[in-house]
């Protein structure tokens, strides 16, 4: 069996497992649009100096802050799987081995751009007003940046032991990432030294080109800094993914 067909198949039982869980669903996608319901109102008042509404600012950074949150800590269901056995089961089987990682990367980056759609859906009732080649520049964003995170936290998650252990790793670089990156607020209100510490946090690139791209502003050079260090990251997590996960005990 080659590895196409193979992610294919792994991609449909976990879409399947996905699609039955009705309490995965519904938090899933409630968590974020509440945090855009009650949130954003707050900001409406306020000018942050990028040309655009506060919907404009906030909702990009809100669909990356999905992307970032949602794909990092799916590696936390592998853990549970692995625990009960069921990876070692699933390696006895002809599937492809990267088959097992990139299925399931697939189903988490399918089920987080439909969250970010409805997302996107309730911004528009909100308040924002965006052009759609720039919606769907910034879903694109978010599809390449969850699908890499996914890859990464799944390898992550075949080298440690229990799910506390994972959830701290994945709270420690989650946080700073979150607040350096600008996802809330931009970088451009921050002290001088935050702003130049920030640079060095990929995520603020990509934050900076969807929401260009939410303004309309597509060819200029933050949107080509933000696509050139998003596909960067995305091959760096993909690979370190894929080794990690290959390289697991027991593999």
């Amino acid at each position: 069996m080659n590895l196409l067909h193979d992610t294919g198949v792994v991609f449909g039982r976990y879409l399947r497992a996905t699609l039955r869980s009705k309490t995965n669903l519904l938090f899933g996608m409630l968590q974020p649009l509440l945090f855009l319901a009650l949130f954003g109102p707050l900001l409406t008042r306020l000018d942050f100096g990028t040309g655009g509404s506060s919907w404009q600012m906030l909702v990009p950074g809100v669909l990356i802050q999905l992307a970032l949150l949602g794909g990092t800590f799916v590696g936390l269901g592998l853990l549970m799987d692995r625990n009960l056995g069921i990876i070692d089961r699933m390696r006895v089987t002809p599937v492809h081995p990267l088959a097992l990682l990139l299925g399931r990367t697939l189903c988490d980056v399918v089920q987080l751009l439909a969250q970010s759609v409805l997302l996107v859906l309730l911004g528009l009732v909100l308040g924002l007003r965006a052009p759609l080649a720039g919606v769907v520049i910034g879903l694109a964003f978010v599809g390449v940046l969850a699908g890499a995170l996914s890859a990464l936290s799944y390898g992550l998650a075949m080298n440690i032991a229990t799910p506390p252990e994972f959830a701290a790793i994945a709270n420690t670089a989650g946080m700073p990432l979150m607040l350096l990156s600008g996802l809330l607020l931009p970088m451009s209100l921050a002290p001088g030294w935050l702003d130049v510490v920030s640079r060095v946090v990929p995520l603020r690139y990509t934050v900076d080109a969807v929401r260009e791209a939410f303004l309309g502003h597509y060819a200029n050079t933050t949107v080509a800094l933000g696509v050139a260090v998003t596909l960067g990251l995305a091959l760096l997590c993909l690979f370190g993914g894929a080794r990690l996960f290959n390289r697991a005990p027991g593999a």
